[in-house]
């Protein structure tokens, strides 16, 4: 159980992260569980992106990826997430989603589901469907 959910213990405590960095490393695991397995590509796509986009360490991102487990672990819907994620300023809603789309993209293919849930994320953190494009293309070219 995390802080946000009314629990949590004193090592989270400890690693202060809030409602928007757990949501959003949550979102990332589920993008990287819908095709059925979550590869060491994924977690280390996740661990970059967690890093680089809340400029934490490396033990920070692993901290962080574990508690994102756990609360997607438990979660019956992506709503609580989003919710939190759409709170951000859209440069870094923009970012989260580049994120979640090289989780998807990090095994080289991108299944239906996978891109289902980008289109309905986008939507749900009010990130436009053109903007959601160029995200995706941004990090194809970044991938090869």
């Amino acid at each position: 159980m995390t802080r946000w959910l009314g629990g949590g213990t004193e090592a989270e405590a400890e690693a202060g992260f809030g409602e928007v960095e757990i949501c959003a490393a949550a979102l990332l695991v589920e993008a990287a569980h819908l095709d059925g397995e979550f590869t060491d590509d994924e977690r280390q796509t996740i661990r970059e992106a967690l890093m680089r986009h809340f400029s934490i360490t490396g033990e920070e991102a692993d901290s962080l990826l574990a508690e994102g487990e756990q609360v997607q672990a438990n979660a019956i819907e992506i709503s609580r997430f989003t919710r939190a994620v759409k709170s951000m300023e859209e440069p870094r809603r923009i970012e989260i989603l580049e994120a979640l789309w090289e989780v998807v993209l990090a095994d080289g293919e991108l299944h239906a589901y996978e891109a289902n849930l980008l289109r309905r994320v986008g939507g749900l953190i009010y990130v436009s469907d053109r903007e959601n494009g160029e995200a995706r293309q941004r990090v194809m070219a970044r991938l090869g």
